[in-house]
């Protein structure tokens, strides 16, 4: 009995995005459908790259196809991305940047900075394109955790303006005041100098084409925060927290601000760094330093997703010092950071299906 593209299609109708919670067909996720004969090929397009569903989608296909449309059938399935965008169409500023992610903490010492360097050098492994702006403009540390900086941006012309062209390593591209003062001296600005120069980061930079821009944001709540959120929609955000009552007491206030009703950017969860320690010669063991579960607390009390718990590890510490993240490395602490990009890039997807886009914060001075 030959194999008609109906009856392929309504087997895939059966299959859902196990988070958007919509079959395939119907999310526009089947692409390029061949048959020829008892040969059956398409293409899956995922959210993103770091889908970590990937094989459950492929199998549900192959499962549904082999069920209702014949057994005897060759299935041929190829697997791509298309990472949907939380901003509106049509932004003046980095337009062609889909994803503006603000990585926040409450306190300073939590290891935001790391959290934000492995972060961006996972997603790039799934094969995102990846920015970060390191905005913490008093303590840029994103040149050290790279192992740039001596670097300096170039500039491009583009019409009568001069742009920074963003440094790339390890698939990231990046900007830090760093790159652009002596690496011994010390920015002695007003708060006004240092949101100017998070806005010369947005908009006198050739970006290019983005999937994800994460912006490391300075600890507490800041003229660098309210600077982002009036300059760019941000799609949305993630709070860094240690364990401890001291640090979750200043992440609520983090979390708070993005919740206010006039900044109103979504919270996609909460990553709890340092969570426990195993010791190299017993690896079976682990040791909550900071406390147990602190972080995986407070995401269930307001009710946001727990991204991930980092362990505390010398590996972390001496890659980041080495400027050569862990996350680039096997192993237990690397494979914590790939499920960190994952679990965050499923968020997004799932928040740009649900929420309409977020929009620039419009304040009165």
């Amino acid at each position: 009995m030959s194999v008609t593209r109906e009856a392929v299609i309504d087997a895939l109708k059966t299959v859902e995005d196990p988070d958007l919670k919509q079959d395939l067909v119907t999310l526009n996720m089947i692409d390029d459908l061949q048959i020829d004969d008892q040969n059956i090929s398409f293409t899956v397009v995922l959210t993103t790259p770091a889908c970590p569903l990937k094989e459950i989608i492929r199998n549900s296909c192959l499962d549904a196809i082999h069920k209702l449309v014949s057994e005897d059938v060759a299935i041929d399935i190829k697997m791509t991305s298309n990472v949907t965008s939380g901003r509106p169409d049509n932004t003046p500023l980095l337009p062609e940047v889909k994803n503006i992610i603000a990585v926040a903490s409450g306190k300073g010492g939590v290891g935001k900075s790391t959290i934000s360097a492995n972060l961006a050098v996972s997603l790039a492994k799934a094969g995102a394109s990846v920015g970060l702006i390191d905005a913490d403009i008093f303590g840029p540390s994103i040149p050290t955790m790279f192992n740039c900086v001596h670097e300096q941006p170039a500039l491009v012309k583009e019409g009568e303006k001069n742009l920074i062209v963003p440094i790339e390593q390890y698939g990231v591209k990046l900007l830090s005041i760093g790159f652009l003062t002596p690496e011994d001296s010390a920015v002695i600005w007003r708060g006004p100098m240092a949101s100017s120069a998070l806005k010369q980061f947005i908009s006198d930079a050739n970006w290019g084409t983005l999937d994800y821009l994460l912006v490391d944001l300075p600890p507490g709540t800041s003229d660098i925060h309210l600077t982002l959120v009036q300059s760019v929609p941000v799609t949305g955000a993630i709070i860094v927290t240690t364990p401890q009552r001291v640090a979750l007491a200043d992440a609520s206030k983090g979390l708070a601000m993005f919740k206010q009703a006039n900044i109103n950017v979504p919270v996609l969860g909460i990553v709890e760094n340092m969570a426990y320690f195993i010791p190299p010669d017993n690896p079976e063991r682990k040791y909550f330093i900071f406390g147990e579960d602190g972080g995986k607390r407070f995401a269930a009390k307001h009710q946001v997703p727990l991204l991930a718990q980092i362990p505390i590890e010398q590996s972390v510490r001496s890659s980041g010092d080495e400027g050569h993240p862990v996350a680039l490395k096997p192993g237990k602490t690397g494979a914590a950071f790939q499920n960190l990009a994952e679990n965050l890039a499923r968020e997004i997807a799932v928040r740009n299906a649900n929420l309409p886009n977020t929009k620039k914060v419009e304040m009165n001075p």
